[in-house]
């Protein structure tokens, strides 16, 4: 066992802290343009625009510009000018990507059995998605989502198509414009958050640590949930796969926490203590109740319409607390 060092404490702290205060407003455009000097470079350290992004949030006005920050879309060193030359490359990129697709695809769909599988996968939860708001106005061009996931299942194997991705990308092209800022802010999502959302990368690994980290903060409801069956916490994987996204009342609440998770604070793997924080929503009624892994997965699915700052504020709170623990090393190395 060793215990964390003082400097992530009152990291931890200061995180945890603006919950006990009325939080400021978000980061707004002016604000953001004041972090920069007159040439584009950053005039204040990334730590302190992370930290204030955790603890206020950014403007939707911003999203879309600290967002290819947040991401790596953008380097954090970089100037105006060449922040417009990684994009015009970026742009170049995609266009030769989308040629090579189209002259490989009859090669996939002849010696690809996966290929035809996944289009036709991807294709039905593009035609589930609501595309148009209460009033009738188009949100989302389907066809355009179709495109970019498939160039996504091609140019990254390694995250398979999943459901859920499809609701990924329809928020990404809801902020930004361009089909290249969608497909690329996308896979920096994806390696950012160390592919944490993806079912045979990052998900399993975020069900033993939420297990592990249940054991060692909340020992009697582990061992109600172990008297249940090994299935009852990895039965919460949508959580993970989906990113939180249908758990949230609105698009900028799953924003707001999704730019938390790229900022890396207050720890790495902020989403393990986000899904710990609302296990504990229906903690009482699950040992009240004595539910087993159906029902405990029931009520969890019946956690809609949060808050992402409470939530937010709660997961700082636990990992104010864990680190004032005699914390195992699975999860030091884990979370730091």
């Amino acid at each position: 066992m060793t215990t964390l060092s003082p400097e992530n404490s009152l990291s931890a702290r200061q995180s945890a802290s603006f919950i006990l205060v009325k939080r400021k407003p978000p980061i707004d455009k002016t604000e953001w343009d004041s972090f920069f000097d007159e040439n584009g470079h950053l005039a204040k350290s990334r730590d302190f625009i992370c930290v204030n992004i955790l603890e206020r949030g950014l403007h939707p006005f911003v999203r879309t510009e600290a967002w290819k920050f947040l991401t790596g879309y953008f380097s954090w060193q970089s100037s105006q000018d060449e922040r417009l030359t990684v994009d015009s490359m970026r742009r170049k990129n995609y266009k030769a990507l989308c040629q090579m697709y189209e002259k490989i695809q009859p090669l996939l769909e002849n010696l690809h059995r996966n290929f035809i599988e996944t289009r036709n996968n991807i294709a039905r939860d593009i035609q589930k998605l609501y595309d148009k708001d209460p009033l009738g106005n188009v949100l989302i061009d389907k066809k355009r989502l179709e495109k970019i996931l498939l160039l996504s299942y091609v140019c990254n194997m390694q995250a398979e198509y999943q459901q859920g991705f499809h609701e990924m990308v329809m928020l990404f092209q809801l902020m930004v414009e361009h089909d290249h800022e969608i497909f690329w802010l996308f896979q920096f999502f994806l390696q950012k958050t160390e592919h944490s959302c993806v079912i045979n990368i990052g998900v399993g690994k975020n069900l033993d640590m939420l297990s592990t980290l249940i054991t060692f903060l909340d020992p009697m409801f582990a061992e109600h949930l172990k008297g249940k069956g090994a299935g009852a916490v990895q039965s919460l994987f949508p959580w993970f796969c989906f990113c939180f996204q249908r758990a949230f009342k609105s698009f900028d609440d799953v924003w707001r926490l999704w730019e938390v998770l790229l900022t890396g604070k207050p720890c790495r793997n902020f989403q393990v203590l986000v899904a710990y924080s609302m296990l504990q929503m229906v903690r009482e009624q699950v040992l009240q109740e004595s539910m087993g892994g159906d029902d405990i997965l029931l009520a969890c699915n019946n956690l809609i319409d949060l808050d992402a700052d409470e939530l937010i504020s709660a997961a700082c709170v636990v990992y104010a607390e864990l680190i004032q623990k005699d914390v195992p090393q699975t999860l030091k190395d884990f979370f730091l």
